[in-house]
């Protein structure tokens, strides 16, 4: 449980930040995505790191249990396949980053994401 929490509380942070940066205008992942595109090391290293992070999760994390720590596992499952699929086809952050328009609701939802770990995280 202590694992859940600290993952809750980093996801909180991430995601609640990315939120207001996005609703801030300072955060566009069109932008992102053509910074990738320029730059197959960025692309690469970024995808290992997500491969990196989601095998620790899903190595430490990997719970299907009826209770909120299950969107650890969640998480750590989609950001380890979100890594493999960089490292192995770097065209499709790019592909993705394509069709992403910049919306406040991307904003939201992240600052709604960061608003749900948060409970778990710091208050449950």
């Amino acid at each position: 449980m202590e694992l859940s929490v600290l993952v809750a509380r980093i996801a909180a942070v991430i995601f609640a930040t990315g939120g207001i940066a996005v609703l801030m205008g300072r955060l566009d992942f069109s932008e992102i995505a053509e910074d990738f595109r320029e730059s197959p090391a960025l692309t690469f290293i970024a995808g290992s790191l997500g491969v990196i992070t989601g095998l620790v999760l899903v190595g430490y994390h990997n719970l299907w249990v009826g209770n909120w720590t299950v969107l650890v596992t969640i998480i750590g499952w989609i950001v380890l396949l979100g890594g493999l699929s960089v490292v192995i086809f770097p065209q499709s952050l790019v592909f993705m980053g394509k069709y992403y328009r910049h919306s406040p609701l991307w904003g939201i939802v992240l600052i709604c994401l960061g608003l749900l770990f948060g409970y778990f995280g710091f208050l449950l």
